[in-house]
This record gives C-alpha cells, structure tokens and sequence, in this order.
C-alpha cells in the first residue's frame, strides 16, 4: 500500500501484471523465500598431482518472491498499522460499519473522506500517532476542504513521510497549532461542530498535500487492528475489482466469514465500492477489525458470478485484487 501520489505507478503496474495473470494458475498465500547457504564441493590445488576435494561454503542469496495479488489469490503482510485508536475503551473505539470511508451511506450522504467513532459529546480524544499540530480551532476559511466551517472545530496533526491525521466535530480543543505530541496524548473531545449529524469524532488521514480534499487515505489501512473480546487481535482486508485494463469498478458485492470454510457460515458483510471520486489510490474497498478465518467474496458482474476464498489473520492486512469482465 502507499500514499495517493503512488496511484498512477500501481495502475500502469496492474497492467503489466495482467499479462502475467493470464497464464497464471492462482496459488493461495505464497510465502517469501529466505536466503539460502549452500555447500559447494569444489577441488582445490594441493602439491600432490591429484586435486582433494575440500568443502567451501558460498552463500547464494536468492531475492525473496514478493506476493502480488494480480498473480495470487491473495496476499497477506503486515500491512502500515502505525496509528494507534484516537479514542479509547470504555469508549467506542470501533469504526462505524453504517458510514465506512468511500461510503454514501446508500446513496443518502456525500462520500465520506473518513470514518466515525461514535461517542457521547465530551469523551476524550486522542493522537494517533507523534507529531506536530498544525491547526487547531474552528474550520471558519474552508482550507481543508471546499466549504467553511464544515469539520466545525478541527485539529490537523502532521506526522513523519507527509501523513497527516484530522480530527473533526470537536466539541473542545485541547492543544495550539505549532505544539508537539506524542502518541496518546489527549488533544480534544469529541463533539458535534460544523456539519455534523450527532456527536462523534470525523478522522481522517491525508498524505502528500494536506489542503486537498482528495488526498484521503482510507483509516482502516492505517489504524492498529483493535482485539475481540477474547483478546484475539483482527484482521483488515484490502479489496481491489478492476476490469482487465485495471481500471477501478464500482460494484456491490458480499463477503461471508467462516471459522472454516467447510463449517457454516458465520458472518456476511454487504459491501460497496468506494464513490467513483474516490477510486485514486491502492483499492476500491476495504473493510477492518475482521476476525481470523476464511472468507468467501462474491459478486455479480455483466451477468457473471465471480467468487474468492481468501484467509484473514490476526493483526495482518489481506491484500486482495479480483479482475472482472
């Protein structure tokens, strides 16, 4: 995964890797290979006139196989999970599933730039992650986005490689732009400022140029997987459907968990695409905080059925792409 300006390179390496799909018969799940020492038994020159064979070692390095999921039904790695929750238990620290990042809410919202915790007016919030403020107060001159006063109060964190975290709706502010923080440090309350339908926390993430609108990254790429109530940590999965010029496809489609996939069926998920406006960056669809176990996704596309097994493990993103017709 990368930040948005690294849309057009993945793109043109779709394409490419396309080529390789066609005569590819998918293998779940590879794993990279390690370097390998091998013993080489090779003569070496003594004073006698026959040569004695003595042991050498040579190391032969051998570059890992990278998982690409345009070749593979799947790929799973560890993902960019280096923020941490900006809300805390017993608070809900859960992304709202009914308004998910790219989502329109059934078509009756605009397309959301971010995800929502929702909490009562005055829980604590948090920053995600090190780093340096640099605005805090009401959103009053439409600088990060294209309407004034629509995050209501707002702080915007700037953190390392052009990241950048905003927190939105703020009934509080807690800190001043230029001000430094640490990762937990408390920066606001939540709150229902701007344009807001009740009280929650709007969080979004922005790489490259902070001032534009559309330079959002999807949070659930981001944010550290949280733990069921057993203690297991969940899982995040990456969805990627394009059509053979991996071009991005807005569709609708399901995904069904399984403890295993020859037991019942758990869990289904309905899930749609991110808005067309949104489709700049890795994905098209992406859902977090899954529990470990088979997936099955299936869709229906120009009358065709398409459908995937893939495996989802705690604390580790599955990258999937599904290439339709």
């Amino acid at each position: 995964m990368s930040l948005r300006g690294g849309g057009s390179s993945r793109r043109s390496n779709l394409l490419i890797f396309f080529l390789i799909l066609s005569s590819c018969t998918p293998v779940q799940t590879p794993q990279s290979l390690p370097s390998v020492t091998s013993t080489v038994l090779e003569p070496v020159p003594t004073s006698t006139s026959t040569p004695i064979p003595i042991l050498l070692l040579s190391t032969i390095t051998i570059t890992p196989v990278v998982c690409n999921p345009l070749i593979f039904d799947f790929c799973i790695n560890d993902g960019h999970f280096i923020l941490q929750r900006p809300v805390r238990p017993p608070a809900n620290d859960s992304v709202d599933p009914t308004y998910r990042y790219g989502s329109t809410a059934n078509g009756t919202r605009d397309p959301h730039h971010g995800v929502e915790f929702v909490n009562e007016s005055g829980t604590p919030v948090y920053a995600a992650a090190e780093g340096k403020v640099i605005f805090a107060g009401p959103d009053e001159e439409a600088i990060y986005s294209p309407w004034r006063n629509y995050y209501g109060n707002l702080v915007v964190i700037e953190h390392n490689d052009e990241l950048f975290t905003l927190y939105a709706h703020l009934s509080q502010i807690n800190i001043q732009a230029g001000q430094k923080v640490l990762t937990g440090d408390k920066i606001g309350e939540i709150g229902r400022t701007g344009v807001a339908i009740g009280s929650h926390l709007h969080f979004e993430v922005r790489g490259g140029d902070v001032q534009d609108y559309f330079a959002t990254q999807n949070p659930e790429l981001w944010l550290a997987p949280n733990k069921d109530e057993s203690g297991k940590l969940l899982g995040t999965l990456m969805i990627s459907i394009v059509d053979q010029g991996s071009v991005f496809q807005h569709t609708e489609f399901t995904i069904d968990y399984y403890l295993d996939r020859n037991g019942p069926r758990v869990k289904s998920y309905y899930v749609v695409t991110y808005a067309r406006d949104m489709m700049t960056g890795d994905e098209n669809a992406a859902l977090g905080d899954l529990p470990a176990g088979d997936y099955r996704i299936a869709l229906e596309y120009n009358g065709q059925l398409y459908e995937r097994w893939v495996e989802v493990e705690p604390g580790k993103l599955t990258e999937v792409v599904l290439v339709v017709k």
